[in-house]
């Protein structure tokens, strides 16, 4: 024997998601630069220094003298012998003057002028120490400096943002459903 059975069919809704992706474009402009450099400035003043070099003593010394310093020393040394002799001549005077009191003036004052002082020599450095005379002044250096700078007027530029949000659309795609049939109806 058959029994009738209610036989119960489902289906279920079904939903439908359409979502397409949203849009963001970022775009960043370059900022404008604006830089003006003003250049540092410097100046330099300089004196040359000085120095002087004096030999004309150690030429001297080597007997290179300049005719004019010969003539002067030559002028010098006949005044003096011009003088020594002056009073040589009055002093021999003087003692002939006095010839009598006795003694032999003459040969006195022959024999002092035919000897003379006995020559002497000693070491000698040509040209000697310190004959050459220096002299230096040194120059002097001004630095004058000016620094520089940098003006900066730079500006930045905002970023462009463009903004598609993201849609969803939500439909039904299948509708739900029950059937309800008897099987087995014979009895």
């Amino acid at each position: 024997m058959k029994i009738p059975q209610i036989q119960i069919d489902q289906t279920h809704a079904k939903i439908g998601i359409e979502s397409p992706r949203g849009l963001q474009q970022i775009e960043q402009p370059q900022a404008e630069l604006h830089l003006r450099q003003i250049p540092s400035e410097m100046s330099i003043t300089t004196t040359k220094g000085w120095l002087t070099i004096d030999q004309t003593e150690a030429w001297a010394s080597m007997d290179i003298k300049p005719i004019s310093r010969r003539i002067r020393e030559w002028a010098a040394e006949g005044n003096q012998d011009v003088l020594k002799g002056m009073q040589r001549v009055a002093s021999e005077g003087d003692e002939l003057m006095r010839i009598e009191n006795g003694g032999d003036p003459l040969k006195n004052i022959a024999k002092r002028n035919y000897e003379g002082p006995p020559p002497s020599f000693n070491i000698g450095f040509v040209p000697p120490s310190f004959s050459v005379k220096m002299d230096y002044r040194p120059g002097t250096t001004d630095i004058q400096f000016t620094k520089g700078r940098v003006e900066n007027n730079t500006r930045a530029q905002k970023p462009r943002n463009s903004y598609t949000p993201q849609e969803v659309k939500i439909h039904i795609q299948q509708l739900n459903s029950i059937r309800l049939s008897v099987v087995n109806q014979e009895i």
